[in-house]
């Protein structure tokens, strides 16, 4: 690659995307500038990623061929304000702010730009991240292959209409909090049933993975390998009678309906 890449925020989420380029040999390090107004996480940056740069100034992170804006989103529109002078229309600019419309983004810039909003979940932290672009008016093909390859790195990508970013929200942004919840709960009828908690939290946090992993690289139905699982009259038809009755896949349903209608409302705020 012989795009830079600037980072305005030094972050988890940014701190994860350099890690997974540099480990992926897409970028060189010399390639990539991160700019925070903290001195102690940028100390920590130099120490970990040896070679990036680093400065306090957004202003120079701007002059980057694609601008990753990683800083919370209720400080996008000072940041915007104060680096827009400084940005070539060519830059690609990068979001990962949840909420943040295009629309948005492109009214504090005040002017056409090549914007792409993306949302990367919080697995992206350990390289298994899934992440969402939806690209707006006047980014090329080429210019959204090059944001992919960036979250490549850092796990999966797809890329989205932004009309359908909320529902994406609920299916894999907020969705990890659904499964910690799962985990957490299959690990406390282990521990009922005796085994240690630590020892339950890895056996489910395993068979969570590898379950992950076949439908993946099978690509087959999960409906299709359920069954797999399901001898007739066996313990797992049992306990899948049990998570019907209970309402188990309703109650899924339902809060990825219930988690887009509030994304859409806090879009709008």
């Amino acid at each position: 690659m012989n795009d830079t890449i600037g980072f305005i925020g030094a972050g988890n989420m940014g701190g994860a995307i350099i890690s997974g380029l540099l480990a992926d040999r897409k970028w060189a390090a010399k390639d990539i500038i991160v700019a925070d107004s903290r001195a102690e996480a940028l100390t920590v940056l130099d120490e970990k990623f040896p070679g990036i740069r680093t400065t306090g100034d957004n202003s120079e992170a701007a002059s980057s061929d694609i601008l990753v804006l990683a800083v919370k989103p209720q400080v996008y529109q000072s940041v915007i304000h104060a680096i827009r002078e400084d940005i070539s229309p060519e830059t690609i600019i990068v979001t990962i702010a949840a909420g943040l419309t295009l629309a948005a983004v492109a009214d504090w810039f005040g002017e056409s730009r090549k914007i792409v909003r993306t949302m990367p979940n919080t697995p992206a932290l350990v390289s298994e991240g899934m992440t969402a672009i939806s690209p707006g008016p006047g980014v090329k093909d080429e210019e959204i292959q090059a944001v992919k390859r960036i979250f490549d790195a850092v796990g999966r990508t797809v890329v989205l209409p932004e009309s359908q970013m909320d529902a994406y929200t609920s299916l894999a942004g907020s969705s990890p909090a659904f499964v910690f919840m799962f985990l957490e709960s299959l690990a406390d009828g282990a521990v009922r049933e005796g085994i240690p908690r630590k020892m339950a939290y890895e056996i489910a946090a395993q068979a969570l993975l590898g379950s992950a992993k076949l439908m993946l690289e099978t690509g087959r139905h999960p409906g299709e390998l359920k069954d797999m699982v399901c001898s007739p009259g066996g313990t797992t038809i049992e306990a899948v009678a049990t998570l019907e009755a209970s309402g188990f896949r309703s109650a899924l349903i339902e809060a990825v309906s219930d988690c887009t209608a509030r994304a859409k409302e806090l879009g709008k705020a």
